[in-house]
């Protein structure tokens, strides 16, 4: 299966207002393709659209028009679920089981014996990195970050072949982001597929091959990661980074050359450059000021630039 995600034309409208119904369009006529055997990220500021095309995914809501399927079938197609996994934004589950009996729970919807479901819970909460002594806790004495690592445990019990995860990093200390972020890793790794909401940009970097960004309900930009970052206009424009120099001091000689800009880092500058073959000159002036060159690589932009410019109405 080439796709694992496909939307055509996707709208939702909601009504608001009280005695004044107005009409609010979440999504706007969006259309989108996912791979499988990858991690997509799904990005976008508050608002834009994210969880509610999601929602619809996951048959949780309707479209107002348009069509999406999942794994090739319809969403409105109940048997599909048993081959995917859901963790929403904020789970919440009854409050007096404890998590290993909400996993023996959702075991025996997806039809395991007891000893699987024994197996894949003991496995599962683990991995989430969930202390053996917490689970016989009751949920309603956890941590929203508790609460995240048991979301997330539950939308793998049935060993999906694609799971969707809506901010999975919610309420999450760093040690937990990390145990989430290699979970997911090895997700891929196994073949599962993932598609990801979330605002914390550099999990994006360090896990997605392919993204898409939303603004107003429209999508903005998609594609792989690279691509999208590297820099519009930045042809063959070259970053230099250098140590043990005074930005201040070499300013002027590096703005002589065509096209060249400097800025203060730390520890030195980093010199950017419009062609290659301007790179022999700010050597030659790296040389002169004492300096040492650590790294020269392509231009492009930071996430959180290509994300501010392509959510910003």
């Amino acid at each position: 299966m080439k796709y694992v995600v496909e939307i055509e034309g996707l709208s939702k409208e909601y009504e608001t207002g009280f005695l004044k119904k107005k009409r609010s369009l979440a999504l706007d006529d969006l259309y989108l393709q996912v791979k499988g055997g990858q991690i997509f990220g799904f990005l976008g500021g508050n608002g834009a659209g994210k969880t509610t095309t999601i929602k619809i995914l996951m048959s949780l809501i309707f479209p107002t028009a348009g069509t999406a399927s999942v794994l090739g079938k319809n969403v409105a197609d109940t048997a599909m679920h048993g081959r995917i996994g859901y963790c929403p934004e904020s789970p919440y589950f009854y409050d007096y089981l404890t998590a290993n009996e909400l996993m023996d729970y959702f075991g025996r919807l997806f039809g395991l014996d007891a000893a699987a479901r024994k197996r894949k819970t003991d496995e599962l909460l683990s991995e989430v990195g969930l202390a053996e002594k917490d689970r016989r806790r009751q949920l309603r004495k956890f941590s929203k970050g508790m609460l995240q690592r048991v979301g997330i445990a539950q939308s793998l019990i049935n060993d999906p072949e694609l799971v969707f995860f809506d901010e999975p990093m919610s309420g999450l200390d760093p040690v937990g982001r990390r145990d989430i972020r290699d979970l997911i890793a090895n997700l891929r790794a196994k073949g599962v597929s993932v598609f990801m909401s979330t605002h914390i940009l550099s999990d994006i970097e360090a896990l997605c091959d392919e993204v898409a960004i939303l603004r107003g309900g429209k999508l903005a930009a998609s594609g792989k990661l690279g691509d999208l970052l590297a820099k519009d206009d930045a042809g063959r424009s070259l970053i230099v980074e250098v140590q043990g120099v005074n930005a201040d001091a070499i300013r002027a000689s590096v703005e002589f050359i065509a096209g060249a800009s400097i800025e203060a880092t730390p520890d030195g500058a980093n010199i950017q450059i419009l062609d290659e073959s301007d790179l022999d000159a700010v050597l030659d002036l790296i040389r002169k000021n004492s300096g040492r060159l650590t790294r020269v690589e392509p231009a492009k932009l930071s996430l959180e630039e290509l994300f501010v410019r392509d959510t910003t109405l």
